[in-house]
């Protein structure tokens, strides 16, 4: 593929990404102007940029409020040491998708690179496209239905601790997940522009509540010795015969906070200068998210105290537990775990106006049903409104399974992690493939140094494999109905629909570019690194 067609495919993005005020988009035939269509508004800056993948993923808070689980499965080596490994590999996708973003800086991200890297003799680049699509709109969707379900539980979780009497119920968990859509909901539709200043505000609260947990938690909890925090090793309390196999499960818990950075790449639309802040903000966050993170866990099982009673807390989160403890007062501990729940609504905030981009770029190339109403950018909004309502609808109604079956409700939601990184895999080896051919890459301004680029790229995606094998693991033994992990059969039903799609009508109905974006076999040599 020439420099050339990689221009063109730049040119065919969503957006006119050539207008300075972005309000229209001309659409031409044989160079004369037809019509005019709303497009979307360029108003995010280098810090909200920043700022956005960073409290979307919420790292060192997801790990202070679920780290009972890598105490179960590994112990403290599992989250000490398990979670650098899991900073090293997540910079190196973030660096990866990084590199991509810059070259075609896509609302369609991950699908639009599967089809513009993907070898016709692994059939047809809109096949994987398609499936790539389904994956990640589908991973995103679980995201957001998980982040208000843990803000809802949060929330549940601080009742008990200021109310004696008060009995949680799933239809209160049900409520409070929609009570935490709600707000973000409406500023998404009415008040978009508000997400550059609250992602700033979110950063403040993000950076001073970890310097504030971090010196109340060392100041005022007991001390447990070194050798517990980096030597000491449980593999026999989740039933796992296999101490390895429950170390690697126990690492997860180090895996999935810093996920998500990706979601800042369906907001390149409304990002300024998105060829190089959109890479620069991915590998920035996740990089100062790592370190956060490896704090926390540090702090957390310094001043655990006794672990057995932590995780055995009425307050639904050992965390909350932790901080009473530590400050004798509900009134700190509700303080404190408040402005969490703000970090999570601005999480949500963020998370849907990511998937409804998304959403809203693959309706655009007619990978959903009924695309031609999901594509609609709304005229005076300015936002893909009918995707927004679509994805706020599918969270509510998922969020409603909770009253009848927690099992089922959390077999949906062990969908997101594993999808997530599914979607990061499947581009990155097409990339690789492509540079191993010496095909052309005309790189962006964020590019990887020479000779490291294929070696990050090979350390991203052995990182991302690996983390999948163990993902769809069980966290105890033996399994039922309740401890079952559904993560895999999910993820399979969901390429199963996608499979589906293809055959019955996606492969004639879906219009991703790919005629121009496949290298041919004469392609000219690469100067990739």
């Amino acid at each position: 593929m020439s420099l050339n067609e990689f221009e063109m495919y730049r040119r065919d993005e969503h957006v006119d990404s050539y207008r300075k005020d972005g309000n229209v988009k001309a659409s031409t035939v044989e160079g004369r102007e037809v019509r005019a269509v709303p497009t979307l508004d360029r108003y995010i800056t280098r810090l909200p940029a920043v700022a956005f993948p960073a409290l979307l993923q919420s790292s060192w808070e997801a790990v202070a409020v679920a780290f009972g689980a890598g105490l179960l499965n590994g112990g403290p080596t599992a989250l000490v040491w398990g979670s650098l490994l899991c900073i090293i590999g997540s910079v190196a996708l973030a660096l990866s998708l990084g590199e991509m973003a810059s070259i075609t800086p896509v609302v369609g991200a991950q699908y639009r690179w599967t089809a513009l890297y993907a070898p016709k003799r692994f059939m047809s680049p809109a096949f994987w496209s398609l499936l790539q699509g389904w994956i990640t709109v589908f991973a995103w969707i679980a995201v957001c239905t998980q982040v208000c379900f843990l803000e809802g539980t949060i929330l549940q979780g601080l009742i008990i601790l200021n109310v004696d009497s008060y009995i949680p119920k799933g239809w209160h968990g049900t409520l409070l997940a929609w009570s935490i859509l709600a707000l973000p909901l409406l500023c998404n539709i009415f008040a978009r522009k508000l997400l550059a200043p609250v992602e700033i505000l979110g950063g403040v609260v993000h950076v001073g509540l970890f310097v504030t947990f971090i010196i109340v938690l060392v100041v005022l909890s007991p001390r447990s010795s070194a050798a517990y925090v980096f030597t000491e090793t449980n593999t026999n309390l989740s039933g796992y015969s296999n101490g390895g196999v429950s170390w690697c499960i126990g690492l997860l818990s180090g895996a999935f906070p810093l996920a998500g950075f990706d979601g800042v790449l369906h907001m390149s639309a409304e990002v300024k200068d998105a060829s190089l802040r959109v890479p620069q903000s991915m590998a920035l966050s996740t990089l100062i998210n790592g370190v956060m993170t490896w704090g926390i866990i540090i702090t957390i099982l310094f001043t655990i105290g006794d672990p057995v009673a932590v995780s055995q807390t009425p307050y639904v989160y050992p965390i909350i537990q932790m901080l009473y403890n530590a400050t004798g007062s509900k009134g700190a501990t509700t303080a404190m775990m408040t402005l969490v729940l703000f970090i999570g609504v601005v999480a949500v905030f963020s998370t849907l106006a990511s998937v409804s981009r998304l959403t809203w770029a693959f309706a655009k190339d007619k990978g959903l049903p009924f695309s031609g109403f999901f594509s609609i950018v709304h005229p005076k909004l300015r936002i893909p409104l009918n995707s927004l309502l679509l994805i706020a609808t599918i969270v509510m109604v998922l969020n409603l399974i909770n009253i009848g079956s927690t099992t089922a409700f959390f077999a949906i939601l062990s969908l997101n992690t594993l999808a997530l990184y599914i979607s990061y895999i499947i581009p990155i080896i097409f990339f690789i493939i492509h540079k191993i051919r010496g095909f052309p890459v005309p790189y962006g301004p964020f590019k990887l140094p020479r000779g490291l680029g294929l070696p990050i790229n090979f350390l991203a995606v052995s990182y991302a494999v690996f983390i999948s094998i163990w993902l769809p693991f069980p966290a105890v033994v033996p399994v039922n109905a309740q401890t079952m992990n559904y993560g895999g059969p999910v993820v399979g039903f969901v390429l199963l629909v996608a499979l589906g799609d293809w055959f019955i009508g996606g492969r004639k109905r879906f219009t991703v570019p790919v005629d121009i974006c496949n290298a041919d076999d004469e392609g000219a040599q690469s100067d990739s690194p």
